[in-house]
């Protein structure tokens, strides 16, 4: 997938999602490396998500998952000192709404902070649980469609207050071995 067919704001998320859909598709199948089903996986998911004869899938079934996760930390999967945290910090703008609150310990919210979830993703130096990514990418994708931006370039939203970072919106996972779908399972595996 070339970088040329990335020009606007909603460009730039289908990648990722088209992505992240990739590193799934390997993760649930226990792949060591990514082989021509996940990039066609891929391929096909930009295509239609350009085209229009596909879809993101709601935030409905991030919160089915979120349910399912019960009361742990979805960043850590710690059981201690739980609180709210707002996956788009209400400091950048991020609303207190259901799709945006997850739970997570105290020691990865305090961590966490005003940060952007991808810049704290980065920071920490470890990627997050796939369905995490999942849910910041819908989110962006809503925001950026409530508000007007998914036809805009991508330099026009650099000096623009957002409650995330476009420029850190993930593109290239780790091999699948090295993620997770999300805290829950990872625990059930151990």
């Amino acid at each position: 997938m070339s970088i040329q067919q990335v020009d606007t704001v909603r460009d730039m998320i289908y990648l990722s999602y088209s992505n992240l859909a990739m590193a799934h598709t390997a993760v649930d199948k226990k792949q060591e490396k990514y082989g021509a089903f996940n990039y066609m996986i891929r391929s096909r998911l930009f295509k239609g998500l350009k085209t229009g004869s596909m879809n993101m899938r709601t935030i409905f079934d991030d919160e089915k998952i979120k349910l399912q996760t019960g009361t742990i930390c979805n960043y850590c999967g710690s059981t201690h000192k739980l609180s709210i945290d707002h996956i788009f910090p209400q400091k950048l703008g991020g609303q207190d709404d259901a799709e945006n609150l997850i739970l997570a310990c105290r020691a990865c919210n305090s961590s966490k902070g005003k940060k952007d979830l991808m810049e704290w993703m980065n920071f920490r130096g470890q990627f997050l649980p796939i369905m995490i990514i999942r849910r910041y990418l819908k989110l962006t994708f809503n925001y950026c469609n409530e508000n007007g931006l998914l036809d805009k370039q991508i330099e026009e939203l650099k000096d623009l207050q957002l409650p995330f970072r476009i420029d850190l919106l993930p593109i290239n996972f780790p091999k699948p071995n090295e993620l997770i779908l999300n805290i829950c399972e990872e625990r059930n595996t151990k």
